[in-house]
């Protein structure tokens, strides 16, 4: 029982993170029409933001809350010089964002020289409860996953802007129409889903440590998980971010069963998490949760 609760718990913070990553994919995605395939490269940036702030010897902490900040305001200024131009052109748009990450990523290989740095916890040690033994900066990453997505969710359905964010995804010429913006909030809609990637980066780098090819391991899981969970609303990647995010260390666990470490390796447990979800996708191809079905 309790190997089954400590289980439970690494899946939870795994798929926390796959949920953080994920969720700034579909705010992209799903309300602009635009696959950014340069997402994974802004869970780097990210990450990188947290490495510089220990280099200039201050608080790791305050790099992770300045991480989604800057990552926000480059995605900002990515939009409104690239992306802006392209929106008649989705599929050029998609190839604008892969171009972009291929430079950012091959400035920080250049800039951290191809190494891999391990980047301490800002709360480290684990906590007792029960008799287990639960990691204090994983139990941290679930908790900032949950405040962050209620925080999108309330900001989507609740506020002013997340509702003309709506309402321009639905019609924009209606929108424009009506004296709404759109312009504007094209670039505050890439600009959250950027800094949801900046704060992926941040918080997850001190589990998997700093290298140019961090984004890159999650980008296809991310693309992935939209699918499952369907195009077109905020909540049914997020879903899908969370299956994926179950999938992976669950189908890692079999290794754990005696017997079973021979067949199952990690490149076979990966394998069969991509047709787990294209099985679930070839009976609902417009996702768990589509725009159809809110």
């Amino acid at each position: 029982m309790d190997d089954a609760i400590k289980l439970i718990f690494d899946v939870a913070a795994f798929a926390s993170i796959m949920v953080l990553v994920v969720s700034g994919l579909a705010v992209i995605a799903s309300l602009m029409g635009i696959f950014n395939l340069g997402h994974g490269e802004f869970v780097l940036l990210g990450a990188y933001t947290v490495f510089l702030f220990r280099e200039w010897g201050l608080p790791i902490w305050l790099g992770m809350m300045v991480a989604p900040l800057v990552v926000g305001a480059f995605g900002a200024g990515v939009e409104r010089t690239v992306i802006r131009r392209l929106y008649a052109q989705p599929v050029i748009a998609m190839l604008a964002t892969y171009a972009i990450g291929l430079i950012i990523r091959e400035i920080v290989r250049g800039l951290i020289g191809g190494k891999y740095y391990a980047i301490e916890e800002p709360l480290s040690g684990a906590f007792q409860m029960g008799g287990i033994s639960f990691s204090v900066w994983r139990t941290v990453i679930i908790c900032a996953t949950v405040a962050t997505m209620v925080g999108a969710w309330m900001f989507l359905t609740r506020s002013r802007t997340g509702l003309q964010i709506r309402g321009a995804l639905e019609n924009a010429a209606l929108a424009r129409a009506s004296g709404v913006s759109t312009a504007r909030l094209y670039a505050l809609t890439f600009a959250m889903g950027a800094a949801l990637a900046g704060l992926a980066g941040a918080l997850m780098v001190p589990l998997f440590s700093l290298s140019a090819d961090l984004g890159v391991r999650f980008l296809v899981q991310a693309f992935l998980s939209v699918m499952l969970g369907g195009i077109g609303t905020f909540s049914g990647p997020v879903v899908g971010g969370a299956m994926i995010g179950s999938m992976v260390p669950g189908f890692q666990w079999l290794r754990e069963i005696p017997g079973v470490a021979e067949q199952v390796s990690p490149v076979v447990a990966e394998v069969l998490v991509f047709v787990t979800a294209l099985i679930i996708v070839k009976f609902w191809p417009n996702g768990l949760i589509s725009a159809g079905r809110k």
